[in-house]
């Protein structure tokens, strides 16, 4: 008999994520992401100051705020066709970066490593053995003895004061649930670490950015981070070391416990290699910016049709004609109206919100449904790990293989490439990413400390606004994925203005063919233990990281509901 799940809100971080799904012997048959809040930013937009729009975008969400202001400032220039101080660029590669190092150490082991671990496991554990274990993985100091001892006991202090603190909540004991309570002591002992690994990354945000969330520095023509060796209260030496010491403890992180602990888990569940596929067009955008064009990257990007590599196709600059001639957005699911029938390119972009409750075959989601040239495309960080392995990019591939051959000795069985067409693999695209921009961190950081050393401290160019319409697009792949801004100019007042974000993508309602977007289709033939704890289905959502407020923003004044999780 057929059951219908209702899990609102689905994630842990950032909520307003509605997911339903139908569940028939013990599997999924149909699934509906909805978006329970609508976003309207492009509304406030109107009529404003270009220059204002990155500081007024980054308020979209509370989680990605660097991403959009980048995003913003791109559009804007595009529109200009200006250049940009290589300073300013290194500078914001590594926001970039720092911020997307951080987002992703955060999501594995804050976001989605509870789905896999069980936390009351740990009590089982012994508390050498699991550092037997850590140490026989990698070099990681905290790996010892007495960590894991100390771990141990912190946790059985929780317990026993009857309460899990920050592992409330979970579900514990799922059947789903299949490591040795070693291997869950270890992994809670580096959820903790990882509390303060994250600090050194947000640290750099905060220090090239002038706070976190929501910097300060960027502007349409470069950054406002003046450079003066000498000057205290600049961007000196001083502040430079600082960051490179960062850097250094965010790569022994990175290197030697995240991309380990994935292994792990990935060589445990093998089973989730063959679940959670979904959608194989992949979609990824070139960032890290070289040059002060936007016209060389440090890391490619493109679009992969089927998940064949073969058919790669290159996205090669700023503005490129191929990415910004293939993204419509329609709104055939969506609660809201377009004034003709069929998908909008962003230029021509409609928002016009019609609500109507949530209904299964018409309207359900605040989410629009962006395709590329037709077709629904999965963006984030296993299409940005295929897309760069498609182009060529030896830091990807080193690390790619690496992990691979990591499960592979783990699991005792040869594991490749196909395996990361999955839900697991989404988990192993993260930390492969990761390890690749920990990497560029310190290249960065060497190119704007060189630049320096040759005198150059330049880091802005005044923007001019000519009479007449203008349009430009701004693109960023930033850690959920291809992020674009597109801005319509009218004599140096914003005419209109959308985002099309990551989250769009992933987590859309059925376009105007009826195809399900990635969440949609990834969940189809999910195994489902116990629909009154749809562990599963949170495996696979969570994969993909859902940020929800970049793609929406309202509230139900009617219902007041804050949690509803039922099987109906």
């Amino acid at each position: 008999m057929s059951k219908r799940v209702t899990i609102d809100p689905i994630t842990r971080i950032e909520g307003h994520l509605r997911i339903d799904v139908d569940v028939d012997g013990g599997r999924v048959k149909k699934a509906w992401s909805s978006g329970q809040m609508w976003r309207g930013v492009e509304l406030i937009l109107l009529g404003r100051d270009p220059r204002d729009a990155w500081a007024i975008t980054q308020r979209i969400c509370g989680v990605c705020t660097t991403v959009h202001a980048i995003c913003s400032v791109r559009a804007v220039e595009n529109a200009l066709q200006m250049e940009i101080p290589l300073n300013a660029q290194y500078i914001r590669n590594l926001i970039i970066l720092a911020h997307s190092v951080h987002d992703q150490i955060v999501h594995f082991y804050h976001l989605s490593a509870l789905d896999w671990v069980d936390v009351t496991s740990a009590l089982k554990a012994d508390p050498d053995k699991a550092a037997a274990l850590g140490e026989s993985l990698s070099s990681w100091h905290l790996n010892s003895k007495h960590e894991m001892r100390r771990v141990h006991e912190r946790l059985k202090h929780f317990v026993n004061g009857g309460q899990l603190g920050i592992f409330t909540n979970g579900y514990w004991g799922h059947p789903a649930m299949k490591l040795s309570p070693e291997v869950n002591l270890m992994a809670v002992a580096h959820y903790l670490q990882a509390l303060e690994v994250q600090r050194k990354a947000n640290k750099i945000v905060s220090i090239l950015g002038a706070k976190t969330p929501h910097i300060q520095n960027v502007a349409v023509g470069g950054v406002a981070n003046p450079i003066n060796p000498d000057s205290p209260a600049v961007l000196t030496v001083e502040r430079l070391m600082a960051i490179k010491g960062f850097i250094d403890e965010l790569a022994d992180f990175v290197k030697n416990v995240y991309l380990i602990d994935v292994a792990a888990i990935g060589a445990f569940y093998a089973d989730w290699t063959a679940i959670g596929k979904g959608v194989t067009n992949y979609l990824a955008v070139p960032d890290i910016p070289l040059d002060t064009k936007g016209t060389k990257f440090a890391l490619p990007g493109g679009y992969i049709d089927g998940g064949d590599l073969a058919t790669f196709k290159p996205i090669t600059k700023f503005g490129d004609e191929y990415f910004t001639k293939g993204v419509e957005e329609s709104v055939k699911h969506s609660w809201y109206d377009y004034s003709k029938a069929g998908a909008l390119h962003p230029y021509k972009g409609e928002t016009k919100p019609n609500y109507t409750d949530f209904k299964d075959d018409a309207k359900y989601s605040w989410l629009k449904s962006p395709t590329f040239y037709g077709k629904v495309a999965q963006v984030g960080p296993l299409a940005r790990v295929l897309t760069m392995l498609a182009a060529g990019h030896e830091p990807t591939k080193k690390y790619a293989t690496a992990t691979l051959d990591t499960v592979s000795a783990l699991a005792k069985t040869k594991v490749g490439l196909g395996a990361m067409h999955s839900t697991i693999g989404r988990h192993a695209a993260r930390a492969i990413s990761c390890a690749v921009q920990v990497d560029m961190l310190d290249d960065q950081w060497k190119l704007l400390v060189d630049n320096i050393g040759k005198g150059d401290v330049k880091t802005f160019n005044p923007p001019t606004f000519p009479k007449g319409e203008i349009m430009g697009m701004g693109f960023h792949e930033a850690p959920r994925g291809a992020l674009s801004h597109w801005v319509v100019i009218d004599d140096g007042k914003i005419k209109n203005y959308q985002c099309v974000v990551p989250s769009t993508w992933n987590a859309c309602p059925r376009n105007d063919k009826d195809e399900p977007g990635p969440y949609e289709a990834s969940l189809l033939d999910t195994p489902i233990a116990d629909a009154e704890k749809p562990l599963e289905v949170l495996r696979t959502i969570h994969s993909f990281d859902p940020c929800i407020a970049c793609a929406i923003h309202l509230t139900d004044t009617e219902s007041n509901t804050a949690i509803t999780v039922k099987a109906v």
